[in-house]
């Protein structure tokens, strides 16, 4: 009778020792730390060891996914940064301003003007006065689709911040 609980005492303490391998494996995964696995000493058909199978196929579906993810996640940054550079190529060719003669700005503008565009190139006018030190500037409106009363006040406004 001693002996059943002597063994009953090793098994309880040996089911405890598994289920906290299982625990600390476990908490790897949630840390991030796909490269733990649980290994069994025990028979295939032991209940422990299907759970420690499944435990290890989740681990490694989990890793492969996360490596998908970051993959995706590498890629998606890449494609931002790609769209910021042409974004801000695209600010540029909006807003070109060519030094007609020394001294003397010109700044077409072509196509439709809202009010991002017209604070950008207003922007860019005037610090390209500045850095040419610029006497004149000439406004080309002629490539302009529509004039309404907004895009003539913002002219309005460029035109007093030049002046100044």
């Amino acid at each position: 009778m001693a002996a059943e609980g002597g063994a009953e005492s090793n098994l309880a303490e040996l089911m405890l020792d598994r289920i906290a391998d299982v625990l600390l494996v476990v908490a790897d995964v949630g840390n991030g730390d796909y490269s733990s696995r649980l290994r069994s000493d025990l028979p295939e058909d032991h209940a422990l060891s299907t759970l420690y199978t499944g435990i290890n196929q989740m681990i490694d579906s989990l890793a492969r996914e996360q490596q998908r993810s970051a993959a995706y996640q590498q890629e998606l940054e890449e494609k931002l940064a790609t769209i910021e550079v042409q974004r801000a190529a695209i600010r540029e060719l909006s807003t070109p301003i060519i030094e007609v003669w020394e001294g003397v700005l010109c700044l077409p503008v072509v196509g439709v003007l809202d009010s991002t565009r017209s604070a950008e190139m207003t922007e860019a006018l005037l610090a390209a006065i500045v850095e040419k030190k610029a006497d004149c500037a000439i406004i080309d409106i002629t490539g302009i689709q529509v004039m309404d009363t907004g895009t003539a006040d913002h002219f309005l406004r460029m035109a007093r911040a030049v002046r100044l």
